[in-house]
């Protein structure tokens, strides 16, 4: 490992606002605008100005640049602008960055942001229809030509895997958008609030790849999501109690692909995601047992199984157990299948609304909460405390 020790970014810095648009199916305006709303709202709930941002920090897929967010949101000068790469697996990041500028203070107000039309526009969810020759794709070229063309299949693939080696059936992975589907439905702003689901409707989505069903992957969304992030010592002057950021981390493992790592030693985890979880626990001085809610990626049901094993909740092959019996709160804004897919920039807010008391489903005295970003990609994870 590359890191063994603990850093020292641990609670520097806080999320102390956050922001979004609605979350529908066509919002019937650009993604800069999506962008420049969900920006101002996490502002306004920062009780910040765009005049107070130095920073600004995005997804390498966001199509937002921000230079141009900051003229559309009424910014001034940047001292610090940054991009992180590899889809969902930067959510987290985003904010990893933002905590590194102002600690270092080459910033002091960041704002994280992502937006886009991912159901009125560009469809993640129908895999590659065309691609630039690069090195990095030269690793899709080995899966495309056999039919792996979609996320759904590259995931499937580990799916089937993980299902082999524990002796378990597609149901294991019900659990998940059942649980989901649970916290959606009592959540206003959740594209499906008030459906919540059971097991037999999971059994009876039809297939996408087996063995993953319609429930077992995440919806498409138009919206945006905006975070604020500045120094814990600031945090305490504004209005919302500062959700600190006890420990940050990326991580990337062996043989690492983009969703397509089949030539590991093994298919049934997500060596990434271990890098994660080991500096995360390293850094914040925790234990699994020490987290009160989880809010774990959830593109696809199977991963946020594998996410649960890698981070110590639970040995391999019993994390349907553990979601079924709702041994940790989960997801309680709905997550990707239930809320909105925003990439992961969601389930960041629901963690700080779980901090300071006002999430729709809020779980009792919830003082630290460990958000995940995408699987199968290089990723990153999060866990943040309430201040003192």
């Amino acid at each position: 490992m590359s890191v063994r020790t603990r850093d020292r970014l641990g609670g520097k810095a806080a999320v102390v606002g956050i922001g979004a648009t609605e979350f529908s199916k066509d919002s019937g305006r650009s993604e800069l605008k999506l962008a420049v709303e969900a920006v101002h709202a996490a502002l306004a709930d920062a009780g910040l100005s765009p005049a107070d941002v130095d920073g600004l920090v995005t997804f390498t897929m966001d199509t937002n640049p921000e230079i141009t967010v900051a003229q559309a949101a009424g910014m001034g000068e940047l001292s610090f602008f940054s991009r992180v790469h590899y889809g969902g697996g930067a959510a987290c990041g985003t904010v990893q960055q933002a905590a590194l500028a102002v600690a270092s203070g080459v910033a002091e107000v960041v704002v994280c942001y992502r937006a886009f039309n991912e159901r009125s526009g560009r469809r993640f969810g129908s895999g590659v229809q065309h691609r630039e020759p690069s090195a990095e794709g030269a690793a899709l070229a080995w899966n495309l030509p056999f039919g792996l063309l979609t996320p759904a299949s590259w995931v499937a693939m580990a799916a089937q895997r993980y299902l082999h080696a524990y002796g378990l059936t597609p149901e294991a992975f019900g659990h998940v958008a059942v649980v989901d589907r649970k916290y959606a439905a009592t959540n206003p702003a959740a594209y499906f609030h008030g459906k919540p689901i059971t097991l037999a409707d999971h059994a009876a989505s039809r297939w996408i790849v087996e063995p993953l069903r319609l429930l077992d992957c995440c919806q498409e969304t138009d919206g945006g999501q905006a975070i604020v992030v500045t120094s814990v010592e600031r945090a305490r002057d504004l209005p919302h109690p500062p959700a600190v950021i006890a420990a940050a981390a990326q991580g990337a493992g062996r043989a690492q692909e983009q969703m397509t790592s089949f030539y590991r030693d093994g298919l049934t985890g997500l060596p990434e995601m271990s890098v994660v979880a080991r500096q995360l626990w390293r850094t914040a001085g925790m234990v699994p047992g020490d987290i009160d809610v989880g809010i774990l990626y959830d593109h696809f049901t199977p991963f946020v199984l594998m996410q649960l094993e890698e981070f110590g909740f639970c040995v391999p092959g019993e994390a349907a157990d553990f979601v079924a019996e709702e041994r940790l709160p989960l997801n309680t804004h709905g997550g990707q299948l239930g809320e909105a897919y925003l990439h992961g920039m969601n389930g960041i807010a629901e963690g700080v609304r779980q901090l300071r008391g006002t999430a729709v489903n809020q779980i009792s005295g919830a003082a630290t909460a460990l958000v995940t970003a995408g699987t199968g990609v290089p990723t990153s994870g999060l866990i943040l405390g309430a201040d003192g």
